[in-house]
């Protein structure tokens, strides 16, 4: 990730006109796209109503794409970029997994197919993107697995049991995710992680102000992260090999204070 791009402000008048000037064929998609987030905003003042009304209409048009990948190529190699660092980290079959923001599967149908029968829990807030889900399960002929796949209004969690999931994923969920969702998760994590189990997330990374655009993205600085996961007594860092790899966000792990 270069200097430069961790120092944009994507929410400036300045970047956006110069971004506009590079790439004049994203200015009608871009006016598309804020006429949308201007009528949801109206409609929707809640976040995650917000979000679930974005996820409904980017899924009625294509569920990968929703996800955020541009071809179905890309949405494999994504799903197989999550999986492998995983299970590089520690991931084994008999661990259980909850999924946060688990989408349409672009990664879950890989880690439902490693785990061990029922040890894969996929939550997600959109009901539309659950059901794209349930198509990618059938694709991959995964139905023995019994993966649990449930909708969620919230990030408190307080649905599942404590102490009992090894690893707990979400990708691509806090970069969507205002300063008050990320803490809520945070707040509730700690709870459901069983011993020396982790908490993985990615997130847009900046290095320069603290910005969104619209209200789809989001971008935050590491400490901002690191310091919001100790006010909840749990041990946290930056892990660096993920930056490695050819994804455009950063990654921090996250577990119970020994």
């Amino acid at each position: 990730m270069s200097r430069k791009s961790l120092l944009t402000n994507r929410a400036g008048l300045t970047h956006k006109v110069g971004y506009a000037l590079r790439h004049p064929a994203r200015i009608t998609p871009y006016v598309k796209r804020a006429a949308r987030d201007t009528w949801l905003r109206l409609k929707h003042p809640g976040h995650v109503a917000y979000y679930r009304a974005v996820m409904a209409s980017d899924t009625g048009r294509n569920p990968e794409a929703a996800v955020g990948s541009r071809s179905h190529e890309r949405w494999l190699a994504l799903g197989e970029m999550q999986f492998d660092y995983l299970a590089e980290h520690g991931l084994k079959p008999g661990h259980r997994m909850l999924d946060i923001g688990c989408g349409n599967l672009r990664a879950g149908w890989r880690f439902i197919a490693y785990l061990d029968t029922g040890n894969y829990y996929g939550i997600d807030i959109s009901p539309d993107i659950l059901i794209s889900a349930k198509r990618t399960l059938t694709t991959y002929e995964l139905q023995d697995k019994l993966p649990h796949l449930t909708i969620t209004q919230d990030l408190k969690l307080d649905f599942l049991p404590s102490a009992h999931f090894d690893v707990v994923h979400a990708h691509s969920v806090f970069s969507h995710s205002p300063l008050d969702v990320i803490d809520e998760c945070l707040a509730h994590v700690g709870r459901i992680l069983a011993p020396g189990g982790f908490f993985d997330f990615t997130f847009d990374r900046t290095e320069g102000a603290e910005h969104q655009v619209l209200r789809e993205d989001f971008y935050y600085r590491t400490e901002t992260l690191l310091r919001l996961a100790r006010k909840h007594g749990l041990e946290a860092r930056f892990m660096d090999d993920w930056e490695k790899r050819p994804h455009g966000q950063s990654k921090i792990r996250v577990s119970n204070s020994a």
